[in-house]
């Protein structure tokens, strides 16, 4: 429903997926006066939101509640601008549930990792404008609906059918969500994907922060000459440019880090495989291109998750 702001109207924004990115967005939308509804899984996630009265943001010292609004994906109210910031694996499934409620004309904006999801989510709904959508900024969970802004980023934007950016990313503006619309979104999105498969599946195999890879160094560069030369074969050579100096740098600058697979295999989560290593593996295979290490590596992670009792998709 529209929502009057100092005279302007602003589109509610719809927000499908109550993980720290999604609820990191919400909270800093409503800080800025925009209407802002979280779409949740089921009647007892909505009672516990609903007990903890809004949604805080911690940032450094500084939190703040805010009172967020929330529903049911079957409330009947229709969505003219949805973010989904779901698990690639959930992407496509959580969208299917809601499609009936979309405007002829909404906007569905894609934050998910690696690639794949988005095509399949843009492919059920056919009637929307699909937006991907990239990010480097860093969010966690310090307790229920406690999202802790934990470093700041950037976020790109972009249509692959190449049309003109959208008049609310001025929205994005007021909350303080530092973005870029681009033109070459499928670029930033397989940068992103090669970046996640030289790096992730490693620290989940030597069990190790991103910093420990510097001790695999071999095993790094052979994975990003690699990885080059399937992104040149994609049509995204500029994807390729300077990737092992940027893998490198990444591995450097977030040593203390854990990466986000290792986490989810730490904490017994099932991990985004299918949509970084096994969709870089589908597209070689589609291209007839031949990737050892990559399959090699795609099978020690396979293995390894069924070891470990996870979902290997």
């Amino acid at each position: 429903m529209p929502h009057s702001n100092g005279g302007q109207t602003s589109t509610r924004w719809h927000i499908l997926g109550a993980g720290s990115m999604g609820t990191l967005w919400a909270a800093r939308l409503a800080r800025a006066g925009l209407p802002v509804t979280l779409i949740l899984r089921n009647p007892m996630r909505l009672h516990a939101y609903e007990a903890a009265r809004g949604l805080t943001l911690v940032e450094g010292e500084h939190s703040q509640r805010l009172n967020v609004t929330a529903q049911l994906p079957e409330t009947d109210e229709p969505i003219q601008r949805l973010l989904v910031t779901c698990k690639a694996y959930d992407a496509e499934q959580a969208v299917a549930h809601i499609a009936h409620r979309l405007s002829p004309d909404a906007d569905v904006i894609l934050l998910q990792n690696g690639l794949g999801s988005q095509q399949a989510v843009a492919a059920r709904v056919p009637h929307a404008r699909c937006i991907f959508a990239s990010s480097t900024e860093g969010a966690f969970r310090d307790g229920d609906w406690r999202v802790v802004f934990a470093g700041r980023g950037h976020t790109w934007l972009g249509d692959i059918h190449v049309g003109e950016a959208p008049h609310w990313l001025e929205e994005l503006q007021r909350s303080g969500i530092a973005h870029e619309w681009s033109a070459s979104i499928l670029s930033r999105l397989w940068r992103k994907l090669a970046l996640n498969c030289a790096i992730n599946p490693l620290t989940v195999l030597h069990n190790c922060r991103n910093g420990g890879l510097q001790a695999h160094s071999d095993e790094v560069n052979t994975l990003c000459t690699e990885l080059c030369a399937l992104l040149e074969q994609c049509d995204q050579p500029e994807a390729a440019v300077d990737l092992t100096a940027e893998v490198n740098r990444v591995i450097h600058a977030t040593a203390s880090n854990y990466s986000s697979m290792n986490q989810d295999v730490t904490q017994g989560r099932r991990t985004e495989i299918s949509y970084l290593l096994g969709y870089a593996c589908e597209a070689a295979r589609q291209q007839s291109f031949a990737v050892p290490h990559l399959q090699a590596l795609h099978q020690r992670l396979t293995d390894h998750l069924k070891q470990h009792g996870l979902p290997c998709n």
